[in-house]
């Protein structure tokens, strides 16, 4: 197979990364072989991550203050030149062999404009919420449809041409949110085709804990990604929002509301062990997924925490849907279409470094 044709440029936005973000960089020079461009961006880090990356001899851009990874990645787009985005997180190492992947995936799949991989299921930080976190991501991810409907920043690549006619990621996420799947709706709308590569997996070193992490899925994903369902006008059924997942929303809820009110309703207390039971069996294939992985006991812990996220998903969809609505009625609605970015033109404040 002939990959000379495909030149690929890394692009990693850091702020404040620390041991993990100078984990990632090591990863990515020890890839065999090497990327042909690897663009480190500064979102207004203050930890010394850019410096890292500067004596390292890597090409560094650097923004004085934060203004989101999508900007960052934006920034690093501009200054590449391969023909293939490859859009690494600062929490996760790649594998040895991933530019090879990635360019033999594009390669054979000439008509995919994007590609988006997964976490591994053997994330770094040892804590419970931690390891239930990011192996739901990688079962999620890795039972999905391999025509995907989203894009994905932790571990993306997509054709350099196909970013820029599309403009790039939305900068108004100003913080790490749906800026990727923003961009992936778009992808879609306009006709191309992403992938998703299940043997493509990164590790992720994020620490998660329960402020962290409902702050992440409630306030910086659900919110705006519930809004932005309803700009586009309906769900797709894949990944976090599919069938499956809606229909368990519903159930907790429900089991949630029969369990309140069976005090005063004793006969509520039979329908909520029957709204439980379908939950279970609605997931158990996840469920047994983290039988094999981590044991009985992790299981045990790991229902409650999943039933939780439906309840705080469902929450957050109201609220979101609330949100558009308002917005709506006064006329704030955003467009479905974008210009391009600042940072994709000329004229950024932006300080380079190399």
């Amino acid at each position: 197979m002939n990959l000379s044709p495909l030149t690929v440029a890394i692009i990693v936005p850091v702020y404040n990364g620390g041991e993990k973000f100078r984990a990632s960089l090591d990863s990515i020079r020890r890839a065999i072989p090497p990327p042909d461009e690897l663009i480190v961006v500064g979102d207004g880090d203050t930890d010394g991550s850019s410096q890292y990356a500067e004596a390292a001899g890597i090409s560094v851009h650097r923004f004085p203050a934060p203004g989101g990874p999508g900007r960052a990645r934006n920034l690093g787009a501009s200054r590449a030149q391969s023909s293939i985005l490859f859009f690494v997180d600062a929490d996760v190492t790649v594998p040895g062999n991933v530019i090879r992947q990635v360019k033999e995936l594009f390669a054979q799949q000439s008509e995919v404009s994007a590609i988006i991989g997964s976490y591994d299921d053997q994330p770094t930080a040892p804590n419970f919420l931690s390891q239930y976190r990011n192996l739901l991501h990688h079962y999620v991810h890795q039972n999905g449809r391999e025509e995907a409907s989203t894009f994905w920043g932790a571990c993306g690549a997509i054709r350099r041409d196909v970013f820029l006619t599309m403009g790039g990621f939305d900068e108004t996420y100003i913080k790490p949110s749906i800026e990727d799947i923003e961009l992936g709706y778009r992808l879609k709308k306009a006709g191309h085709i992403i992938r998703l590569c299940k043997s493509l997996q990164v590790t992720h070193w994020k620490r998660w804990t329960l402020v962290s992490m409902v702050q992440a899925d409630f306030f910086q994903r659900a919110l705006p990604w519930t809004q932005l369902i309803h700009r586009n006008r309906g769900f797709v059924n894949d990944l976090n929002i599919d069938v499956s997942g809606r229909a368990s929303v519903l159930l907790t809820f429900g089991l949630l509301g029969a369990l309140l009110l069976s005090p005063w309703q004793p006969l509520l207390l039979v329908a909520a062990a029957v709204m439980g039971l379908i939950l279970f069996i609605l997931n158990v294939r996840l469920y047994r997924f983290f039988l094999e992985k981590r044991g009985l006991r992790f299981v045990a812990q790991a229902i409650p925490w999943h039933w939780f996220y439906f309840v705080y998903s469902g929450a957050a969809f109201a609220a979101g849907t609330l949100c558009y609505l308002v917005d709506r009625d006064r006329g704030l609605e955003r467009p479905a279409s974008l210009l391009p970015p600042k940072s994709l033109r000329s004229g950024s404040q932006v300080e380079k470094r190399s």
